[in-house]
């Protein structure tokens, strides 16, 4: 018995004898220190006290580590979660957290792997967020953030392909995407989607700058710059390529938005 086990046995016992009551058990287990919900697994220490403090499990990026220790951190993440949402991953990932969890899913255009909670359906989902993707070739990024809201319990509707070289395509769903209570707007080349679209809705536009582009566009440096120097206001900025970081931000704003009430 770890530790930890044996100070919540004790806490319990002294709740059942009378000598606590719940409310005082309760902010003893909420004033407890962070580190001893961490368990060290000598390559990696799980912080399992993530979903409490931030609403959402630890995130495993696996860019960089061995196929085996990404599932091992996953599993031990699942001992106290009821999801786990795995990024940047190749198929020898997934095939190491299948191979443990065979409810895994492997979400290839994304990279991510995910392991949902039975009662995480659509229909339970939340909120809505407006996925805007400029161009086919940004759809890995997208997809990301897809994934990302998605286990996160958001509603999320997609709208592909609506670039500014074309602006019919973004205007003829312009009154859909107003129905959101945040977008995420995902855009290469010249980096031009998210200020546009910021100067057409009454709320935050999360822009994420990608890659794609051609050699001026400094493998995305030059849409990040552009979307960091909006002259529409409401645009926030995440790194290049980062999918699952506009994605738990916008999580983050629907799902209060959703919880108080209120629409955009």
């Amino acid at each position: 018995m770890s530790s930890d086990d044996r100070r919540l046995r004790e806490l319990l016992e002294r709740v059942r004898a009378g000598e606590h009551s719940i409310d005082e058990a309760m902010n003893e287990l909420q004033a407890r220190p962070i580190e001893a919900a961490a368990a060290d697994l000598g390559f990696a220490t799980v912080d399992h006290e993530r979903a409490r403090r931030c609403g959402f499990p630890e995130v495993v990026f696996c860019a960089g580590k061995q196929p085996d220790d990404a599932a091992v951190i996953a599993v031990e993440i699942l001992g106290r979660a009821d999801r786990v949402l795995l990024t940047r991953a190749e198929p020898a990932h997934a095939e190491a957290v299948q191979a443990r969890r065979p409810d895994a899913v492997w979400h290839e255009r994304a990279r991510c792997i995910t392991v949902t909670p039975a009662t995480a359906t659509e229909a339970a989902a939340v909120g809505e967020v407006a996925l805007v993707c400029a161009g086919t070739a940004d759809l890995p990024v997208a997809e990301e953030a897809a994934v990302t809201l998605a286990i996160a319990g958001n509603r999320v509707t997609r709208y592909n392909d609506v670039g500014v070289a074309g602006l019919h395509r973004l205007t003829a769903c312009l009154d859909r995407i107003r129905g959101a209570n945040v977008a995420v707007a995902v855009a290469g080349m010249e980096g031009a989607l998210p200020s546009v679209l910021a100067g057409l809705v009454d709320f935050p536009v999360i822009a994420v700058p990608t890659s794609i582009g051609y050699g001026a566009s400094f493998g995305g440096l030059t849409a990040l710059l552009a979307m960091m120097n909006s002259c529409a206001a409401g645009v926030a900025v995440v790194n290049i390529d980062n999918g699952f970081g506009a994605g738990y931000l916008a999580s983050l704003i629907n799902r209060r938005q959703a919880s108080s009430g209120s629409t955009s």
